[in-house]
């Protein structure tokens, strides 16, 4: 299919091809014009679950978090907690720095090997 400048293509198999728009040049001929080229894509280091359950980031409602985006943490510190079958699990971190993200919420189900948190 073709509208303007932009041409899509979808194949059976749900692969899509996109290409690039055309931009006319002067004397009439089309000229490709290239996306804008997407940052570097950093890697981060997770801390992920050991065991599926219900996570909970502070000990108690009432509680101060054990960890907040930007808390400096070094391997071994209690990230939060873990329920399971009735018995709250310390959940530690597997290694150390800077939370750059929270990716789990307090009482959300978090499954064995989900990340939990980015680290930068």
């Amino acid at each position: 299919m073709r509208r303007g400048p932009i041409r899509v293509r979808v194949s059976k198999d749900g692969a899509a091809i996109a290409t690039a728009p055309q931009a006319v040049g002067a004397a009439g001929t089309a000229v490709s014009v290239a996306a804008p080229e997407a940052p570097a894509k950093r890697d981060y280091v997770t801390v992920n679950a050991p065991l599926t359950g219900i996570f909970y980031r502070s000990p108690s409602p009432q509680a101060d978090a054990f960890i907040q985006i930007g808390s400096d943490i070094a391997k071994g510190d209690v990230i939060g907690l873990i329920e399971a079958m009735k018995l709250f699990n310390e959940i530690r971190a597997t290694a150390g720095g800077k939370v750059r993200r929270i990716l789990i919420e307090s009482g959300q189900l978090v499954r064995a090997q989900q990340p939990i948190v980015e680290l930068e």
